[in-house]
């Protein structure tokens, strides 16, 4: 008898569905809850004062550090329970999950939306120095956004 790959393809395929509906069920999960922390008393308070100071400085600049340091206390509380933020692990990125970094990228980019002058490519710039990341998963990071939102974007370079 010919053997026929058809059965132990199709058994790849489910097994590989499987696998990626695994995820999809855990970003789904994560986008219902992204940053509800905010909303709480714990944290709201902070942020109905710097989300508008922070909104009109630059993003990395010494104000923009400024306000974080006065935010504080709240960054901790929201850091330590919202696993998306580098802040949350002991070695940051390099203890990340990619459903986490999916999420961090995710909230990268709408906080860039929150700034007068923001921009994502500049950001995963100075946050490469900033979390310690490689060059070359701040290509990756590049390669996603430009992926997923490169039409609000400027030519990626060649």
């Amino acid at each position: 008898m010919k053997y026929s790959s058809r059965k132990d393809t199709k058994k790849h395929i489910w097994t590989v569905r499987k696998m990626m509906f695994k995820i999809i069920w855990e970003l789904l999960k994560r986008a219902i809850r992204h940053d509800k922390t905010k909303l709480q008393k714990s944290e709201k308070a902070g942020f109905d004062i710097y989300t508008p100071k922070l909104a009109h400085c630059t993003y990395g600049s010494d104000e923009y550090k400024q306000f974080l340091q006065e935010l504080k206390p709240y960054l901790n509380h929201h850091y330590y329970k919202n696993r998306h933020h580098p802040e949350h692990f002991e070695n940051g990125i390099q203890d990340m999950n990619l459903a986490d970094i999916i999420e961090m990228l995710c909230d990268w980019y709408a906080a860039t939306k929150r700034h007068n002058d923001g921009n994502i490519l500049t950001s995963i710039l100075l946050n490469k120095d900033r979390f310690k990341y490689t060059a070359e998963t701040a290509e990756i990071f590049r390669n996603t956004i430009y992926y997923f939102w490169g039409k609000d974007l400027p030519k990626k370079p060649d």
